[in-house]
């Protein structure tokens, strides 16, 4: 049995994301007799333990803590010290923990927030073997900027990686300009496919339009999304002023920029059609999903955007830019003429596209039926956790063993 140590910010059972997702989703499929998971993560919350075993990875949680914080504490004293002191005092905890355990490798879940301590303890310990994931959905330009006080050691997290798992083809070509020269393959994130496949009773499908308000008649833009300037929010509020009565954009999640979206559609004139619905569970997402009409998210950058492909698999049209990762399986019918078409693509920064593709989607079911069953069948192909994990247990096997 071998023995790999993660490093990753965050993990369950609070203020989880894709990336945490994504860990829990890979080592659960990976059997604990072929891979024992150990994970130096922040531990934020006092009341969490030091040590736990969560599914498949025994969990290490390090840093200052305050009882119950919420996500507005994240940014205040002392928890917004965690995410610098991360970068040194999990090589350190990690040292502590290689002598206990003697791991075999390492992961790093995205550059920004380990490929420090994982540079470091791989500095020092050379001998076990290092993979580095790239999940980033900011910029690499705005990473870059804040890591400029430490880059040697950023750079470091690069180039001393045995092995490199960017999660789309823009990644990949980031990976490579920051230095990385071994083995590297694309592996995305994934879509639990049970859960955003399953086929609800038209009762319950009511039910759900019931409780979101939904009319006869009426048409539901949809995002599940951060509530960041990257994310392009605020340019489906600009374009719903040109949009029919009829149309309204439900926003899930929450983020900084929730404050000035509201003020941005209390000043458009749009504040009972841009209806803010805080966060959802994953449990609750799919039928939700198929309650409204229209995914979309005009994002600036992405590294890939799990909520793109959860909704092709709940069979939703998706409007979309082609920024960053979302170019791996976002196909237009006129941009992308050589590909099956997945999606309608919009430029970034342009309300006057996402317009037109929500005209265009309204205007023809016939085309839409037939890119929803495009879509699906490239989701179940390559975005399946299933066939993700089987590719993740390859990788380790081959670095590992090298």
């Amino acid at each position: 049995m071998k023995k790999v140590l993660i490093f990753s910010l965050n993990y369950y059972p609070r203020f989880i994301g894709g990336a945490e997702v994504a860990i829990k989703e890979i080592t659960d499929r990976i059997s604990p007799e072929e891979i024992e998971f150990h994970m130096v993560t922040l531990r934020f919350d006092s009341e969490l333990p030091k040590t736990e075993k969560i599914g498949n990875v025994i969990v290490h949680r390090i840093g200052p803590t305050v009882s119950a914080p919420t996500i507005a504490d994240l940014k205040k004293f002392p928890l917004h010290l965690n995410k610098h002191l991360y970068q040194f005092i999990a090589a350190v905890a990690a040292m502590r923990l290689h002598a206990r355990y003697k791991f075999d490798g390492t992961w790093a879940m995205m550059a920004h927030s380990c490929a420090i301590p994982a540079g470091l303890f791989k500095f020092f310990t050379p001998k076990v073997k290092y993979l580095l994931t790239l999940q980033e959905g900011d910029p690499p330009e705005h990473i870059e900027r804040l890591a400029k006080p430490v880059w040697p050691l950023f750079k470091q997290g690069f180039t001393k990686a045995d092995a490199l798992q960017p999660i789309s083809t823009f990644l990949l070509m980031w990976g490579k300009r920051m230095g990385f020269s071994g083995e590297a393959e694309v592996i995305p994130n994934a879509v639990d496919m049970e859960r955003f496949t399953k086929e609800y009773s038209s009762s319950l499908i009511q039910e759900m339009k019931e409780k979101l308000g939904k009319k006869e008649g009426d048409v539901f833009l949809v995002t599940t999304s951060r509530l960041v300037h990257k994310n392009g929010v605020d340019d489906v509020i600009r374009a719903l002023p040109q949009l029919p009565e009829n149309v309204s954009f439900l926003i899930y999640g929450i983020g900084p920029d929730e404050e000035m979206l509201q003020e941005l559609a209390q000043e458009l004139g749009v504040s009972e059609r841009a209806r803010f619905m805080g966060q959802i569970g994953h449990e609750e997402m799919p039928l939700m999903l198929k309650a409204c009409d229209i995914f979309i998210r005009p994002s600036r950058s992405e590294g890939m955007g799990n909520s793109f492909v959860e909704a092709m698999a709940a069979k939703l049209p998706v409007i979309a830019t082609q920024e960053g990762g979302i170019a791996d399986f976002l196909f237009d019918a006129e941009r992308n003429p050589e590909k099956p078409t997945t999606g309608w693509a919009v430029d970034a920064d342009s309300p006057e596209d996402i317009v037109r593709a929500v005209q265009s989607i309204i205007e023809h079911p016939e085309k839409v039926q037939t890119v929803g069953e495009t879509a699906l069948m490239m989701v179940t192909d390559r975005y399946d956790w299933a066939k993700v994990a089987i590719s993740m247990r390859e990788l380790f096997n081959r670095m590992l063993a090298g």
